[in-house]
């Protein structure tokens, strides 16, 4: 016995400095999709809410549920939990509901070049309620990709493609983003990042969008954004908050 504790104590502390040489690495808050998949074997978690204004009309949209897991080394699985919609102030008009469930891979491609490549597909089903669904199985690509300029700089962005059912048809909608992230201390990071989504019909949608995050420990994070529409067709303004966490199984 005397020899079994001190045993599983040395085990223990060997798993905690494994577990701390990997930190999270998120797809929130920014726009722009993580270019790095969890590690294998790993689950990760990532939630949030966001008050989105449309022209004087609030949204909150919440839990925002992402789950991850890592399947290989460079790839992994995901899960889209149905965010639930509800529209401010409350009235019995007022629209509410479920939105779709959505499932989708991430394939790592990089480091390529000195950048970070990965491609996610994915696709929406219509689990949601009339009104927030859109009533179709609706595919989408994102593209994102990664370079580290400095110890504290990186630059990031996106190219991507949905294909979301409208009024009973498809429609395509293209999108680029670009992210500009700045490392103030070795856990908190501050961003900048202009998102543009161009669809089949409709005018552009142009947004402007900063966000931090820190790190409490290297498997959680802390995230606070906000951003502002730059076109007619965005949102007005939105607002949001969230955690994430990373749980390494081995």
């Amino acid at each position: 016995m005397r020899r079994l504790v001190p045993l599983l104590c040395v085990s223990f502390v060997a798993q905690v400095q494994a577990d701390s040489s990997v930190t999270i690495a998120t797809d929130r808050p920014s726009v722009t999709a993580s270019s790095t998949v969890v590690p294998k074997g790993g689950w990760q978690i990532e939630s949030g809410l966001q008050a989105t204004d449309s022209a004087g009309q609030w949204t909150l949209d919440f839990p925002q549920l992402l789950a991850r897991f890592g399947l290989l080394e460079k790839t992994e699985l995901r899960l889209i939990v149905p965010d639930y919609f509800l529209s401010l102030p409350v009235e019995r008009s007022s629209a509410r509901g479920f939105g779709d469930l959505g499932v989708g891979a991430e394939q790592q491609l990089g480091p390529v070049g000195g950048f970070d490549l990965a491609v996610i597909p994915f696709i929406s089903l219509p689990t949601g309620a009339r009104g927030i669904s859109s009533g179709g199985h609706d595919p989408g690509l994102q593209l994102p990709w990664s370079r580290t300029l400095s110890s504290t700089w990186t630059v990031a962005g996106q190219l991507a493609s949905y294909w979301p059912t409208v009024d009973g048809m498809r429609k395509h909608t293209s999108e680029l983003t670009l992210l500009a992230d700045r490392q103030l201390r070795a856990r908190w990071d501050i961003f900048i990042e202009y998102a543009a989504d161009v669809a089949q019909h409709g005018g552009p949608r142009e947004l402007l969008h900063l966000g931090t995050t820190y790190k409490p420990s290297p498997h959680q994070q802390i995230d606070l954004h906000a951003g502002v529409g730059l076109t007619h067709a965005a949102p007005t303004s939105f607002v949001g908050v969230g955690y994430s966490y990373l749980c390494r199984t081995h």
